[in-house]
């Protein structure tokens, strides 16, 4: 059962420069990012299916990472009839100035979201379920039991459905959360890096790039046969050798699945974008990260973590 929070006020959530005010390294609001080339085209989401799934969310009050960060493959993705779900409300206890999901005071945990979230992927008729979540620092357990709970609720209702996770680093509490997740582990694992070390204090404040690299190999240890995944996100001033070494990185700590994706400003209080990586580029990416041994990789523009996440996982196994 999850693990709720202690009796609280009613919750607050800021966005913007709001959420942005406290961080390590101020973000520069006045500078522009440069032209979004032509590549840069998500498709229209304002489609009859897109509609009809949006009203199934809001009736179960779920939230999806599609709506709540702003990703460009909304309509693509509701299109398909697939969706990522972000567990345990729509507020985030970190700042991370390149993503635009609201910080401040989350609610209690809702001990009934895992059986609407298991209703609607039935209702969906979902072969692959992408579950994530905000971070839950106020949470002893950082949110693992939750996690788990949906895990469970979900396999209960839809037996031959495939369960993706993408968890936050639970800082702090990654033994605890990793015993929880092994009782009912997903069919894989995913955490994201998000950008290489130096960019840490600027892009991550309050996450810490070694330990989620041992979150990835912690949880390899314990389900060898899971695979486990992980992203970066391109365009944040990176350079070549720091993303190469990056990559070398996760798969020293037994990262099987690669995402790696253009970095896009949600508004002008968040990073600047500091270049557009063209399509090439990422191609090359892909090719230099499958001869360092990943399993499979999507590498493009418009890639996001949760991108065709079926497609990755089948040709992983096959490659397995």
């Amino acid at each position: 059962m999850s693990n709720a929070s202690t009796p609280r006020a009613e919750p607050v959530s800021l966005r913007g420069s709001a959420k942005l005010a406290r961080i390590p390294v101020r973000v520069d609001s006045q500078r522009a990012s440069p032209p979004k080339p032509p590549w840069l085209r998500a498709r229209d989401p304002g489609t009859a299916k897109v509609a009809a799934l949006q009203q199934l969310l809001r009736e179960q009050e779920l939230h999806t990472v599609c709506e709540e960060a702003d990703c460009p493959n909304i309509g693509e993705c509701f299109a398909r009839g697939t969706a990522t779900f972000m567990i345990m409300g729509s507020i985030c206890t970190r700042r991370c100035p390149y993503c635009d999901v609201a910080h401040g005071r989350p609610a209690p945990l809702d001990a009934d979201e895992p059986a609407r979230l298991a209703r609607t992927v039935a209702a969906m008729k979902l072969r692959y379920v992408v579950v994530t979540s905000v971070d839950r620092d106020d949470l002893r357990d950082g949110g693992s039991a939750h996690f788990a709970a949906c895990i469970g609720a979900i396999r209960a209702a839809t037996p031959t459905v495939q369960i993706e996770v993408l968890t936050p680093d639970f800082r702090g509490r990654e033994q605890l959360a990793l015993e929880t997740l092994a009782a009912t582990p997903p069919d894989v694992f995913n955490h994201n890096i998000e950008t290489v070390p130096r960019l840490y204090r600027a892009v991550r404040p309050g996450a810490d790039y070694a330990g989620s690299l041992r979150l990835i190999a912690a949880f390899k240890a314990r389900n060898p046969a899971v695979p486990t995944k992980s992203g970066l996100m391109l365009g944040l001033g990176e350079t070549d050798d720091e993303v190469l070494q990056t990559l070398q990185d996760l798969r020293a700590h037994r990262c099987d699945i690669l995402t790696l994706g253009q970095y896009l400003r949600p508004s002008a209080a968040h990073l600047p974008v500091e270049r557009y990586v063209p399509p090439e580029e990422f191609d090359r990416w892909r090719v230099r990260a499958l001869a360092l041994g990943f399993r499979e990789v999507a590498a493009g523009p418009l890639v996001r973590s949760s991108y065709r996440a079926d497609q990755l996982a089948a040709a992983a196994e096959i490659s397995s």
